[in-house]
């Protein structure tokens, strides 16, 4: 099983915990963490690119020209795509981009983005993260004592909003919920920071 070491908030080594070989040690599987991303980049999409087709811009109801002899190409309207101000050919319409993938796909590049932090050597666990006060300052203070720079995810077992809203004015960190994690939230971060409780419950749900 991996060890790591457990930190406190001021940087300070209080313990070591053995990380679970069926979450963080398992070999990665980079098809199916390039398969998660990209379902959930498909369904962060919005689909509300839209364009009017030549049935639907104004104008154009009446037969530019003559069809026969004037030597040019016969046309019904001035509002084809081939016109100035005409419509858009296959224009593009609101739509959802959204699809499923496999549960058990889901799954697998999960456990291969968390096993790739460990090899990476980005996982730092921390004992307790909790602050006082909402304070953006005592945050950026944390993460420099635990030597984390760039972009990073903070991870506890429950919502603390007292370290969401000192966290969330820092560019490149975000922070999650053991229950709740994505592979493109870890694969995105330099960092993985979690919280020791929250380790446990990551290992109980993913196992």
């Amino acid at each position: 099983m991996p060890t790591i070491k457990v930190l406190n908030m001021a940087g300070q080594v209080t313990g070591e915990v053995e990380l679970s070989e069926a979450v963080f040690g398992v070999t990665p599987n980079t098809q199916a963490i390039h398969e998660s991303v990209k379902n959930h980049l498909a369904n962060a999409r919005q689909g509300t690119q839209s364009a009017l087709t030549r049935a639907e811009v104004s104008g154009g109801g009446m037969k530019p020209y003559r069809q026969k002899g004037t030597g040019r190409a016969r046309q019904g309207s001035t509002r084809a795509p081939q016109f100035t101000h005409g419509g858009i050919a296959f224009a593009p319409k609101p739509r959802d981009y959204g699809y499923a993938i496999n549960k058990k796909l889901r799954k697998l590049a999960l456990k291969s983005a968390l096993s790739q932090k460990v090899i990476d050597n980005a996982v730092v666990v921390v004992d307790n993260i909790e602050l006082d006060n909402i304070k953006t300052q005592d945050f950026v203070k944390f993460l420099k004592a635990v030597g984390v720079s760039g972009k990073a995810i903070v991870v506890t077992p429950e919502v603390r909003d007292t370290v969401v809203k000192s966290a969330r004015n820092i560019p490149g960190v975000q922070t999650t919920i053991a229950t709740i994690l994505n592979t493109y939230d870890i694969m995105n971060a330099t960092t993985f920071i979690v919280d020791k409780a929250a380790l446990q419950t990551i290992e109980e749900v993913y196992a």
